[in-house]
């Protein structure tokens, strides 16, 4: 059997800790995927994975494979593409990023990219929380944050504007917001994973935090941007994802000689080591592509 494609299918039953999910992951039976790591086991002289009905987890031997499993993996890719003679891009890259900006912003930036390197496909990963990436096996994230992960390697590609808004029909049964310390008098849209909810504004050379009351809480910039379609109180939310509701009338701007922190978009990986000529493309091309869009 081939052993790059066993040593594919351990590292994704590693992730995934079911067989089944595997199979349907690669596009294979799930009979041959459990012949896959008979063989890896086979070939290794050890057990790597505990099997019962319920679930499947790694042995203390599979946990001391999986890294190396996974640098070889790497490695091949890396090899795969210095092979390829003809210059063309191909492989899979796996990026993650969150909902909001994966939908409004990275899937129509990688339309250009995909049409111009045929042989390559691109697997999204819509999440919300800062992953492992070597955990989840994924290539590049894009986030956006005012530091990057520390432990992860990157760069800005862009500066992400906010702007803090309300729907007309909100404003129109509320009190007058004519200074930041007003808002601490109305209904705000927070996001879940900030401890307080403080609003640090700026107007010119002048700053100031307000804590607000958010009733409504998210972890996801979409859910918010809804809730405020409905009246439900102010947000702050990127110009990307509002830019067309304040335009349309849906939304208004709030206080708009004050502005919520800037935030970078980042575009990170967790090593340059082994990184294929694809990826370093794509991290190429999205860099090009938000530093030439207007924010």
């Amino acid at each position: 059997m081939d052993r790059l494609i066993a040593a594919k299918v351990f590292a994704d039953v590693a992730i995934t800790g079911s067989f089944t999910a595997t199979a349907d992951r690669l596009d294979m039976s799930r009979p041959m995927v459990t012949r896959y790591i008979e063989a890896m086991e086979s070939w290794l002289n050890i057990r790597l994975l505990h099997r019962t009905t319920r679930k499947v987890s790694l042995t203390t031997a599979g946990e001391s494979c999986l890294e190396e499993v996974r640098q070889w993996l790497r490695q091949a890719d890396t090899i795969t593409g210095l092979a390829n003679t003809s210059g063309k891009l191909s492989g899979t890259v796996r990026l993650a990023t969150s909902m909001s900006f994966g939908f409004s912003q990275l899937v129509p930036a990688i339309q250009q990219f995909m049409s111009a390197h045929p042989d390559v496909n691109i697997d999204i990963d819509l999440q919300d929380s800062v992953a492992d990436l070597t955990e989840s096996q994924i290539d590049l994230a894009i986030r956006i944050a005012s530091v990057p992960d520390p432990s992860l390697i990157g760069k800005s590609i862009a500066v992400c504007s906010s702007v803090i808004v309300a729907s007309p029909q909100y404003l129109a049964n509320a009190s007058e917001i004519k200074k930041p310390d007003d808002l601490a008098e109305h209904s705000c849209l927070g996001y879940k994973n900030f401890q307080q909810h403080i609003w640090h504004l700026r107007k010119g050379n002048s700053q100031q935090s307000v804590a607000v009351n958010c009733r409504l809480t998210a972890n996801e910039a979409t859910a918010l941007l809804h809730a405020a379609l409905n009246g439900a109180g102010l947000a702050i939310q990127p110009t990307y994802l509002v830019n067309r509701y304040i335009k349309s009338g849906e939304l208004k701007s709030v206080l708009p000689d004050w502005k919520p922190s800037d935030m970078n978009i980042y575009v990170l990986y967790s090593s340059r080591k082994y990184m294929s000529p694809t990826v370093r493309a794509l991290i190429d091309y999205l860099s090009h592509y938000f530093a030439k869009t207007p924010w």
